[in-house]
């Protein structure tokens, strides 16, 4: 399984709404830790190694 990094999300601009709306009254440091909490459990529901790795380099590139 290869990372997709095409749009692949139903409704992109009301997610937007959600994620911003979650952290309509955190402070910057509940943010990161949300955000750190939000891609942990994202991670495991992917699983799969091989797609992590590369969505890790993916993330490294300053222009992805």
């Amino acid at each position: 399984m290869n990372l997709n990094l095409e749009a692949n999300i139903v409704d992109p601009d009301g997610f937007y709404d959600e994620l911003l709306e979650a952290h309509q009254h955190l402070d910057k440091a509940e943010s990161d830790a949300f955000n750190a909490r939000l891609i942990l459990v994202l991670c495991n529901h992917i699983g799969d190694r091989e797609v992590l790795a590369e969505a890790l380099a993916a993330a490294a590139q300053r222009d992805a």
